[in-house]
């Protein structure tokens, strides 16, 4: 029982990264949808900076963005070329990290910047933030800022007082030396960056003052920009740079279409300049597409039927609907009363789970025998069973209200049909094939910010049974230009666990990818578990398995995972370097009540074999956004673990099913490491992966709301 098959899919992905980005159908079809995902939206009040952060030119304003924005920017100017990625992360915190290069030297930096607000704009107050840029990082672009903004009509006026760079030459004695001695001076030298520079904050002899304004035009989409920015750009001028001729820049913002912004400027007096920025609202939930249409079994005479398919049996009939309906039943039981359902079902298609339920309420409601009053669905997801959602059945439900009928779904915990009545025997024994085209990206790299890689991909699987699966990816090389990359010889005085990167992407440009045998069940109801076994990664084989004990309802989780890895040749063949290590964690996952943020701690023993704890925040959203960030410390000295201090990076996970126009599962997810060395460096998809698995199909994803009426 399949569905109608369509074009083959491309897929462009971020091996580096790991950035997998779907296009399917064809490109006209990306191309008609593409808006939904990127530019859903203007967010929220104020325009990136050349910065990243909201602001004006340079400078930052105390404005915020809607609350879970998503932004991208780029900007050119004489001095530099500057990617920046910001993220509202609460209503009142915005953070931003930026890579930037500068035109009069070959180097790039890296920095992080974050801007709290400490209170909202009223009649007579203005909005105040404060902020630190160059939070981690080598500390070329370090200072700190308080800075207020009031809006008058369509003018925003902004004022600040600044730190460090944004202090220029001075304006007034730093008041903070009224606190204490420390504040009195300010180092520049953060060695190999990547460090909190604590004493640094808010120091310096004196302080400066910025400020400037924004003016929306009422009957056209720009908005004119100036800005008084001190700043003296002494790190560029003692790389051959020329001093600023003036303070004080202008221009021009664009709103190209929603979520496109361009801005155009005239900076210091003797540079221009431009920018473009990219919006999206992680919060915004599309309106769903309609499940595929058809004709219900129900209805259909046995000879419209396929002959495996049993018009005198619910469980059949209710199986081809379901199926063709892009979710799965997997089993099934009824109660001895005959009152009460207990099916199993997955889902393929629908991004949020509770559209799932609404569309198995109604086949169930439709198919069932007439003495069922009562529907238990079990979610079965990534192999696991989570939950299960007590519904009652639509039609002997008797109530027309559906804040009434609402009050009467539960949701429990998973649970396990020992010996279920009926069972879905699914194709086994088979294998199925995927050939798709992607790309390979290597970020950051000092020497080249991007370097890139086109591959098509074959991917095979064979299911043994309804747990179990082979799996097997291997790349053909089509075109790449890692063989010009200057770091393919790593520096590294560790074990060279990911920083020999380089040297796979480029001998290993065609190869296998992985080879593996994996197994996922739930024990009773709240015991997760998968194994695993073969050719991992490209970098790594070896055999391993994971554990989590997550009660239904519980905020709290733990969890541990175990591997024995030996690192694989470079050319991603079958073969095996000497290299190998036992690597293995405890973990602690906190579902928190705030802002959809789930916090995870992982102490143990990383691939380099050092030892050590990560600490993970990621924010989930019903619609399928993800984003976060992780920090590993070990006991690996920073100067051992070289450039960058310890690692760190992002995970960005965007639905892609606004994009295609339909129903699908599918997700844009990518890891970014602003530098990729070898402390702090697990097996990235087998260490602590379960939790994140199944938080889409966790108990608060079905909290009971208008999603669930068939």
């Amino acid at each position: 029982i399949t569905r109608k098959g369509s074009v083959l899919p491309f897929f462009f992905c971020c091996e580096f990264c790991d950035l997998e980005f779907l296009i399917s159908d064809s490109y006209v079809r990306l191309s008609r949808h593409v808006s939904k995902l990127l530019l859903i939206a203007s967010c929220g009040s104020g325009y990136a900076s050349d910065y990243g952060t909201t602001g004006l030119i340079d400078i930052p304003t105390a404005r915020m963005q809607k609350d879970g924005s998503f932004r991208t920017a780029a900007a050119f100017d004489g001095r530099h070329r500057s990617f920046a990625i910001t993220y509202q992360t609460t209503p009142w915190l915005e953070g931003t990290f930026r890579y930037t290069g500068f035109v009069e030297s070959f180097f790039w930096d890296r920095n992080y910047e974050f801007k709290a607000r400490l209170w909202e704009e009223d009649l007579f107050l203005p909005t105040v933030a404060v902020g630190i840029r160059d939070v981690i990082g080598t500390g070329v672009f370090g200072s700190e800022y308080v800075v207020a903004s009031k809006g008058f009509d369509r003018t925003d006026v902004t004022v600040c007082i600044g730190w460090g760079r944004l202090a220029g030459k001075g304006d007034f004695s730093n008041p903070a030396r009224l606190v204490s001695d420390r504040f009195d001076s300010r180092n520049a030298d953060r060695g190999l960056g990547g460090k909190f520079s604590f004493n640094n904050f808010f120091s310096g002899p004196d302080v400066g003052i910025f400020g400037g304004f924004s003016h929306r035009l009422k009957n056209y989409p720009l908005t004119f920009i100036a800005e008084y920015n001190p700043d003296q750009y002494d790190f560029s001028v003692r790389r051959g740079g020329s001093k600023p001729s003036s303070p004080v820049s202008v221009g021009i913002s664009w709103d190209a279409s929603p979520g496109i912004v361009v801005t155009a400027s005239h900076q210091h007096g003797d540079e221009l300049g431009l920018a473009v920025q990219f919006s999206a609202d992680s919060t915004y939930e599309p309106p769903r597409n309609a499940p595929a249409r058809f004709i219900s079994s129900y209805y259909l005479s046995q000879d419209e039927l396929p002959h495996q398919i049993r018009k005198d049996r619910w469980y059949s009939r209710m199986l081809f609907d379901v199926e063709r309906s892009g979710l799965l039943l997997i089993s099934g039981s009824l109660s001895q009363d005959d009152q009460q359902a207990q099916l199993v079902v997955g889902n393929l298609s629908q991004a949020i789970w509770t559209d799932g339920i609404a569309q198995l309420t109604a086949l169930a409601d439709l198919h069932l025998p007439a003495s069922v009053r009562t529907l238990h669905f079990i979610i079965e997801d990534a192999g696991h069973r989570t939950g299960t959602i007590v519904v009652p059945r639509p039609s002997t439900s008797y109530t027309t209200e559906a804040d009434v009928y609402l009050r009467r779904v539960r949701v429990l915990g998973g649970r396990t049909l020992d010996n279920p009545q009926y069972r879905t025997s699914f194709f086994t024994g088979k294998v199925n094939g995927e050939l798709n085209f992607l790309t390979r990206f290597q970020l950051f790299d000092p020497d080249d910010p991007a370097r890139y890689q086109l591959f098509a991909n074959l991917s095979a699987e064979y299911s043994i049974n309804a747990h179990w699966a082979v799996r097997s990816t291997f790349a053909l090389n089509i075109e790449n230009n890692f063989g010009e990359s200057n770091r393919q010889v790593s520096d590294s005085v560790l074990p060279r666990v990911r920083s020999d990167v380089v040297k796979y992407l480029n001998e290993g440009a065609s190869g296998l990818e992985r080879l593996i045998i994996e197994g996922r069940d739930t024990y009773g109801r709240s015991l997760h578990y998968r194994a695993f076994a073969g050719v991992l990664e490209e970098m790594y084989s070896g055999v391993g398995g994971e554990v989590l004990y997550w009660p239904s309802q519980s905020r709290l989780a733990f969890g541990a995972s175990l591997a024995y890895a030996k690192q694989r040749d470079y050319d991603r063949g079958l073969g095996l370097l000497e290299y190998d290590v036992i690597t293995g964690h405890v973990s602690a996952y906190w579902a928190t009540p705030f802002y959809n943020y789930d916090v995870a701690i992982h102490a143990g023993r990383y691939l380099a074999k050092d030892m050590g704890g990560t600490l993970e925040v990621r924010r989930t959203f019903r619609n399928g956004w993800q984003v976060g960030a992780w920090v590993t410390l070990t006991d690996v000295p920073f100067e051992d673990f070289g450039e960058g201090s310890f690692d760190k990076g992002f995970y960005f996970q965007i639905p892609l099913d606004s994009i295609f126009g339909r129903n699908s599962r599918s997700k844009l997810a990518t890891r970014m490491r602003p530098i990729q060395r070898d402390g702090g460096q697990r097996l990235e998809s087998y260490s602590a992966n379960i939790f994140w698995d199944l938080r889409e199909a966790r108990y608060d994803a079905f909290k009971v709301d208008r999603r669930l009426l068939p």
